[in-house]
């Protein structure tokens, strides 16, 4: 029976590398499928992982109809299995046209996405796809904070500094130079995964080389309020 499994964790934890492998693994048993992508790292119209595998894809854009354009080519030719990466960028709507594939088709839909952002809120898509996923699994690869224990959270920085305000989506990399955006005045736009502790605390790994907590910068720099030092 079809089902609609979302695979969700932090950044860094090998989603895209999975999503790879779930295609990769149906397509050598004979199944047609269709790889979705929006906003790749890499660029458009393609998966990739950070461990260097990467595929042609199909760029989910604001307007794709999902439906129309899967039943559409599953008329054409009988499609058995769409996998879908960065399924967090995808609208409310386009999740429920894939719950609609699964339900009126019976294709098999894999969607890999993050689950919140940087300010821990959920990314609208990955919220409907909790709501209406069979399965939510979490990759087996756990990510890592800098302090070892297992990284639950996606921090943002800018210059260097933790901030819990800004735009939801600016696409970018963690742990690679290549994957900063320099916006200009407001600076250069990184990301890191953190445990839950440090993420509270705004404990980067640069700040703890530092020796130092950057709490108050990184409250000068979002402009919200910084919480009180711990004791």
């Amino acid at each position: 029976m079809a089902e609609l499994v979302f695979f969700s964790g932090t950044m860094d934890c090998g989603k895209s590398t999975l999503a790879l492998q779930v295609d990769h693994n149906h397509r050598v048993q004979g199944r047609r499928g269709l790889l979705f992508t929006r906003f790749d790292r890499a660029g458009e119209a393609v998966v990739s992982s950070r461990i260097g595998l990467a595929r042609p894809a199909l760029e989910v854009a604001e307007g794709t109809d999902l439906w129309e354009e899967v039943s559409r080519r599953h008329r054409e030719r009988p499609v058995d299995y769409v996998v879908g990466d960065e399924a967090q960028f995808y609208s409310p709507e386009q999740v429920e046209q894939l719950a609609r594939l699964v339900d009126d088709l019976g294709i098999d839909v894999f969607a890999f996405g993050i689950t919140s952002d940087f300010r821990t809120r959920l990314f609208p898509g990955s919220a409907r796809l909790i709501e209406l996923a069979d399965r939510v699994q979490v990759p087996q690869v756990e990510a890592l904070c800098w302090c070892g224990a297992r990284a639950t959270h996606n921090a943002r920085t800018v210059d260097g500094v933790m901030v819990v305000a800004g735009e939801q989506v600016v696409v970018g990399d963690v742990g690679r130079a290549e994957g900063t955006l320099d916006v200009g005045p407001v600076g250069t736009i990184a990301y890191e995964v953190l445990c839950r502790r440090h993420h509270v605390r705004r404990e980067t790994a640069a700040g703890a080389a530092r020796g130092v907590v950057d709490v108050r910068a990184a409250a000068a720099v979002s402009g919200a309020r910084a919480p009180a030092a711990p004791r």
